[in-house]
């Protein structure tokens, strides 16, 4: 394998890959990417790069993706209002067609960008390759749904053909109705039934941080707890940690949170000593 052409010049060093691609070779990455770091298009093309990279060098990679910012583009463009309900999106007959059409956009984006690196990925969404299936969240939320089976054979089956899977956060309830699921809790749960070595949730934030905003570069669920008591983890980032929580108590090995918009953070993670952001352990 021809590595000096395959990474970044300004990726990890050439030691610590190969290291680190024996480490992993028979195991799963997902990678959750966050609505708010794909607004900006070089840092959009930066994780395309690294996904790619991923892929030629033969990890079995999983992407599961968002797309908030661009849901509220469409649904301002529209004159809908939002109301949110513990941070979710009360979502109506009209806003889930709107979000459907956005995160089926977004994922053939993401498909087609790899292609162009010379990177075959799948789409899969409720449109096509469903496999989620759903049960509503919450009555007052509307087509809000959670995860309640994951269809591991097909996700495994597009991993065997050496091609990524590129998941929508969506998923089929009842009659085949479309219902939007939180992108975190969307790739907890494939990242759960798949048994992953790593979930890797990718912000718009370095990780976790300490009382003196000091960057925590690994920490257990226990410690994590105590941030929680203590409030030094506060809003937003209070359902992310607890996705987290969840993961690793139910077969996730470690789950990285990191910096999406930094330079190939997703190789800095996988493939290098000092890692790029905080990785939550049991």
């Amino acid at each position: 394998m021809d590595l000096e052409n395959i990474l970044p010049k300004d990726g990890p060093p050439l030691d610590e890959v190969t290291k680190y691609i024996e480490k992993y070779k028979n195991d799963l990455i997902v990678i959750k990417y966050g609505g708010n770091v794909l607004i900006d298009r070089n840092v959009f093309n930066n994780f395309i790069t690294d996904l790619s990279v991923l892929n030629k060098l033969r990890l079995a990679t999983v992407v599961i993706h968002g797309g908030g910012p661009r849901i509220k583009r469409e649904l301002e463009k529209s004159n809908i209002q939002s109301k949110f309900i513990r941070g979710l999106r009360v979502t109506d007959k009209h806003i889930i067609n709107v979000v459907e059409t956005v995160l089926i956009d977004f994922n053939d984006d993401i498909v087609s960008s790899l292609k162009d690196k010379g990177t075959e990925a799948i789409s899969i969404h409720t449109k096509k390759n469903n496999i989620i299936k759903t049960i509503p969240e919450a009555e007052e939320l509307g087509f809000v749904g959670i995860p309640n089976e994951i269809n591991n054979e097909q996700i495994l089956s597009v991993i065997n053909q050496n091609k990524i899977p590129v998941i929508s956060p969506l998923g089929l309830g009842k009659e085949n109705q479309t219902y939007n699921i939180n992108g975190d809790t969307a790739a907890m749960a494939v990242a759960k039934s798949l048994k992953a070595r790593r979930l890797l949730l990718m912000t718009n934030v370095d990780g976790v941080l300490d009382k003196d905003k000091k960057l925590i570069e690994e920490i257990s669920s226990s410690e994590i707890m105590e941030m929680i008591k203590d409030e030094t983890i506060t809003e937003g980032m209070i359902p992310k940690i607890n996705a987290c929580l969840d993961a690793i108590n139910n077969g996730v090995t470690a789950v990285g949170i990191i910096n999406g918009t930094k330079p190939h953070s997703c190789l800095w993670e996988i493939f290098s000593d000092r890692g790029s952001g905080t990785l939550i352990r049991r």
